[in-house]
């Protein structure tokens, strides 16, 4: 069943000099109960995908299209009913616990709150499930965890806080925005296993990250983004194994693995996005049609989608 379609989605930040196209006609539908994995390189729009889900984008972003969520249009619904999805139905994991925790505040306190927002329970009552969560979590002493400040903990613990505050309210959607980022390859590896663990049954898992073996771990399915537009969408192993995107190709040439082979050349500024294929300037198999005609997507067998000409 689909839990969340996107449409048409645009995200356009606006300046003094210029429109800064961060997310240009998107369209995705995200399962309930699915792993879904947006990959790509830094800059390419994924980071302003989930905040536009969450409805977190600053003022100067125009948002346009459909993000429905099990039926409701999180674009159009008044700012209410946003707050109250917002935690209880859709959490989000940041990719940075040092800008999303508040320094000043006990965590116990932190991840309480959303409960209390919520009126999901009673003063005394959150603070039991905050330190079961903990617990969960794999704080050796839960009590004393809940007291403490975040600067009192390592990045891998307080990683572990960011994920209590998304789990807290038993959400139905889960966006992790590059949970792993900054941690250690063995702090990395436990978070990936505590994430895995905790994202079962019906809940849903909606991963950002230009890791593409962090998506291989978490995902079932990935969609691949580059200069703000989604590129190839299929099954994990199917992407991995026979990529179709030439992006997606050079992402998989550039892993250590593969030989460190860089894509040349860089992406095209969101302020001036090309008029033909987008990813032309750094590709070896453009043809001349790449440079003056955008390419749709196109589905191929059922489970693939590819925006490319090389498949039409």
């Amino acid at each position: 069943m689909v839990l969340i379609h996107i449409a048409d989605l645009k995200v356009v930040f606006s300046t003094r000099s210029e429109k800064i196209r961060a997310v240009d006609t998107v369209d995705l539908t995200i399962n309930e109960g699915e792993t879904l994995g947006l990959i790509g390189e830094s800059g390419c729009g994924k980071t302003v995908m989930g905040m536009a889900m969450m409805g977190l984008l600053p003022v100067n972003a125009g948002i346009s299209g459909i993000i429905q969520y099990s039926g409701q249009d999180l674009i159009t619904a008044p700012e209410p009913v946003i707050q109250q999805i917002r935690g209880r139905e859709i959490a989000m994991i940041s990719q940075n616990s040092a800008h999303t925790l508040n320094p000043v505040m006990k965590i116990g306190d932190q991840i309480a709150e959303p409960l209390l927002v919520h009126h999901l329970y009673s003063a005394e009552e959150a603070k039991k499930e905050v330190i079961r969560l903990l617990g969960a979590l794999g704080f050796e002493d839960p009590i004393q965890a809940g007291g403490r400040y975040p600067h009192e903990f390592s990045g891998g613990m307080r990683e572990r806080v960011l994920i209590a505050l998304a789990l807290i309210c038993n959400p139905r959607v889960i966006i992790a925005d590059e949970p792993t980022s900054g941690l250690d390859a063995q702090v990395k590896i436990q978070i990936l296993h505590l994430i895995k663990e905790k994202v079962t049954g019906n809940r849903t898992l909606f991963l950002i990250t230009h890791d593409l073996g962090t998506a291989s771990f978490l995902c079932t399915r990935l969609a691949v983004m580059y200069a703000g537009e989604i590129v190839e969408i299929g099954p994990t192993k199917d992407v991995l194994s026979q990529p179709f995107h030439p992006y997606t190709q050079g992402l998989l040439a550039s892993l250590p693995s593969a030989g460190l082979h860089t894509i040349p050349g860089v992406s095209p500024s969101p302020s001036s996005l090309p008029l033909g294929c987008r990813f032309s300037e750094r590709c070896t198999a453009a043809l001349e049609r790449c440079r003056n005609e955008h390419p749709a997507m196109k589905e191929i067998g059922g489970t693939r989608q590819v925006r490319c000409f090389l498949y039409a």
